[in-house]
């Protein structure tokens, strides 16, 4: 086990230490947890909880493990975005981004980190007597589906909901695979959250 003599934080919240090492007898204590990015960590590697620990034997959990996002669409107005070939459903208010890694104006979340993700959505058709089918697409394939067909309610919605196994990078959106969402889609959310970093 290796201890280290000093700890300090800047002003610019950049977290900095010296090292003295020495080597000391293994025992049960707890490894220093320090909250925050660090600037310096030697072979670091990550470990399920999303903390990072280097070889000097320091625990160090990074913010950046905490994403969550939910958006909603408040009103019925159609975009003209939803005619494009894509077929994107668009969604026009943000109530949670943790991390920032949903795009708003694009209606796309972008994976900030490998790990295990979480996601579910409701797609409300309101006053529309089609059989609306929307995917969940990852790298532009559909991973799960959720139809709505009811002809004798004025409101329903297509919801479904599935665990990923996701890269850095990778990009995850709501598409109409068919029907249309003539009138609008108010109420509809769409929800997703880092379970775990791998």
């Amino acid at each position: 086990m290796y201890w280290c003599s000093q700890v300090s934080l800047s002003s610019s919240n950049e977290l900095s230490f010296t090292v003295d090492c020495g080597s000391v007898q293994q025992n049960d204590t707890e490894p220093i947890v320090l909250e925050g990015k660090c600037l310096v960590v030697c072979d670091s590697s990550p470990s399920a909880d999303g903390a990072i620990t280097s070889s000097l034997g320091i625990s160090v959990r990074s913010g950046s493990a905490k994403v969550a996002f939910s958006a909603t669409r408040s009103t019925n107005h159609e975009p003209s975005e939803m005619s494009n070939r894509t077929m994107t459903i668009y969604f026009d208010q943000v109530l949670v981004n943790i991390g920032n890694h949903f795009d708003l104006a694009s209606s796309i979340f972008v994976a900030p980190r490998k790990g295990i993700y979480s996601f579910s959505f409701h797609v409300v058709k309101v006053y529309n007597r089609q059989t609306i089918q929307v995917s969940l697409m990852q790298n532009g394939y559909p991973v799960i589906s959720a139809f709505a067909g009811d002809q004798d309610v004025t409101r329903e919605a297509a919801s479904n909901g599935v665990l990923l196994h996701m890269e850095r990078e990778d990009k995850v959106h709501l598409k109409l695979e068919r029907g249309n969402l003539m009138g609008g889609w108010k109420y509809s959310t769409f929800s997703g959250f880092l379970v775990f970093p791998l």
